[in-house]
């Protein structure tokens, strides 16, 4: 479409043509007016891909947590109200066949970070420990990775990170920050250095303090009744030799009983806290005004950083459970307090592009909208839905190769440089955001390592037809769950699956009665053949294809098998981060705001 302060020239200069062209005297001025008519549009001409890669934008990442690719309206949700993400869509570009490397937080978010499959960095797990468990534990995003904050920092950009990190704290002591966010590239961070959970708000669900009190409750009244029949045993003489083993026992007893009437505050206490740069702000969190101090924060560090360049990464606490949502909000939506959420966090994301707005930031900035994974099927308490919805794609969160669990919405803005309302089909990753953010920032991408991503610009602009992904891994843990491949000569996208998991109860769709479905052992299928699906004309996994009804399968099934070996050569995974040594609770490695164990601070009241 030809802008209209281009139209707006042509059309006069047609004029004039018109009117003088019976005059042979003004033929000259006729001449004159077309060069300078054409002079002028060469000067006004549509920003081309060299355009962009010589410009240095503003980059504003937002990710949605645990948000469902069927939770917004411009992916075809008509009862969640989201009228501000819409507007991104609008005015953007929309990926329709957006994949995160992990269907689960800690390794999705590294590799949105690094642009790398997370067992590339050991980012990932082989014992079933699928996340970090506890702000106190050793593992993290390793010192040695590199991601775009580091390298846009390099390259004079302001960077930032407010909200969720969930990529660790600390390696050996509790202020040593080997893992924090600015020892990986940005300048600030303010928010979550854990992941909010159920357990922050003593809520009906919950991750650890069920399990926990139940497991100590349990040896409590083992201990107990050991103690009680030694004590029984001395009194009535049936029993001699030294009281120590009545001590002890009884001793044993009174700390698990302690343990499991303390276990809740220590884990809201130990992972529910807000910190600026190095400093907790407040433990335990304060939920119900965390959005606002959010809010405050990006719209603080864009006025502070409008005369550019800056990154920042808004990384919402929104839609995980708790779900803690504001007054404002509650009972608004049609879809319980899961769908309330889900408008709040639009509603921020509106006020997040009003500051944009104000302070003149929206034509320089360039806006990604994302999920750093599917909604979560199994977060439900008796007949509430308390997780998202992932459209026509079958399962969701921590599931590791169907579809419902890695496709999330994917979407880009920048005004006058990315085409709005232009929608892409082909397959991207989330692992794309790496080198296209480095390379619009004037950095290089790293040569030293495997970068999985791909530049999306080409691909944003129009400029190329087909998306530089052949091939996509899809991990659960270590292990390989399944592969997609996209063959441009047929327009197919292929899809094989290795491992899936045993859906509970018989004929459900989700792994009902745990926390999230499991990567191996005894309730995962390993399926010989692979299961082999055409995402093209079936996108919900639902017809298998087997010889009999796809003519290609054998082929399809070798070309997929020699891209996994190929990838697998050039794997050579480090300490695995999220094993149980690295993922365990350790005392002196807890960030506390007072000498442990009095872990309780409130900095943030002089903002209220």
């Amino acid at each position: 479409m030809v802008p209209w302060h281009q139209a707006s020239l042509l059309w006069a200069g047609t004029c004039l043509i018109q009117k003088t062209q019976t005059s042979p005297d003004i033929s000259r001025l006729r001449k004159s007016w077309l060069a300078v008519t054409f002079s002028v549009l060469l000067c006004l001409k549509p920003s081309t891909s060299s355009d962009v890669s010589g410009s240095r934008p503003n980059i504003l990442l937002l990710m949605a947590d645990d948000l469902g690719i069927g939770d917004i309206g411009c992916y075809g949700n008509n009862t969640v109200r989201t009228p501000n993400i819409d507007r991104l869509s609008e005015g953007g570009v929309k990926l329709t066949h957006h994949i995160t490397a992990a269907s689960v937080c800690t390794p999705s978010r590294a590799a949105f970070l690094t642009g790398r499959y997370p067992i590339r960095s050991g980012m990932v797990s082989s014992s079933g420990y699928r996340v970090l468990q506890w702000a106190g534990a050793s593992g993290g995003l390793p010192t040695n990775e590199t991601t775009f904050a580091k390298i846009l920092k390099d390259n004079d950009y302001a960077t930032g990170l407010i909200g969720k990190w969930h990529l660790g704290l600390n390696c050996e002591s509790s202020n040593d920050h080997c893992h924090h966010p600015l020892n990986h590239g940005f300048d600030h961070f303010y928010g979550m250095p854990f992941s909010p959970m159920a357990d922050c708000a003593y809520w009906e669900l919950s991750e650890k303090r069920v399990s926990l009190e139940r497991k100590l409750s349990l040896c409590f009244q083992m201990v107990a009744f050991a103690a009680l029949t030694l004590v029984a045993g001395r009194l009535t003489g049936l029993t001699w030799g030294s009281w120590m083993p009545v001590i002890l026992s009884t001793i044993a007893a009174t700390v698990l009983l302690m343990a499991w009437y303390f276990v809740g505050a220590l884990i809201v206490h130990a992972n529910c806290f807000l910190m600026k740069n190095y400093t907790i702000t407040e433990q335990p969190m304060r939920l119900q005004r965390t959005t606002s101090l959010i809010l405050e924060e990006v719209s603080s560090f864009l006025k502070r950083n409008k005369h550019g360049p800056f990154l920042l990464f808004v990384s919402f606490l929104h839609v995980h459970v708790p779900l803690t949502t504001t007054e404002n909000f509650l009972g608004k939506s049609h879809h319980g307090l899961y769908g309330d959420n889900v408008e709040e966090m639009d509603w921020m994301v509106g006020q997040i592009l009003d500051t944009l707005d104000k302070e003149g930031l929206t034509d320089s900035t360039l806006i990604y909208f994302t999920s750093d994974h599917g909604g979560s099927l199994e977060s439900q308490f008796r007949n509430n839905q308390y997780g998202g919805w992932n459209g026509i794609y079958k399962g969701g969160k921590g599931m590791g190769g169907w579809e419902g669990g890695i496709r999330v919405p994917g979407i880009f803005r920048w005004p006058r440089m990315l085409p709005a309302g232009r929608v892409i089909d082909e397959p991207t990753s989330l692992m794309d955001v790496f080198p296209t953010v480095v390379q619009l920032g004037g950095g290089q991408v790293p040569q030293d390592r495997v970068i999985d991503g791909r530049d999306l610009l080409p691909l944003l602009l129009g400029n190329v037809q087909h998306s530089d992904h052949e091939f996509l891994l899809h991990y659960c843990e270590r292990f390989l769950h399944a592969a997609r491949w996209h063959q441009r000569d047929r327009g197919t996208v292929w899809k094989v699956h290795y491992m899936t998991p045993v859906f509970q109860p018989e004929g459900a769709s989700a792994c009902y009665g745990t926390a999230v479905c499991p990567c191996s052992g005894e309730n995962v299928v390993q399926h010989d053949p692979p299961l082999l699906f055409d995402l093209s004309r079936d996108p919900s996994e639902s017809h298998v294809l087997t010889p009999a009804t796809e003519p290609s399968f054998y082929q399809v099934m070798e070309r997929v098998q020699q891209a996994v070996e190929q990838h697998q050569q050039t794997l050579h995974p480090g300490p695995l981060q999220l094993d149980m040594l690295e993922n365990i609770w350790r005392p002196w490695l807890q960030p506390c705001c007072g000498p442990f164990p009095l872990c309780w601070c409130d900095r943030e009241d002089s903002r209220q």
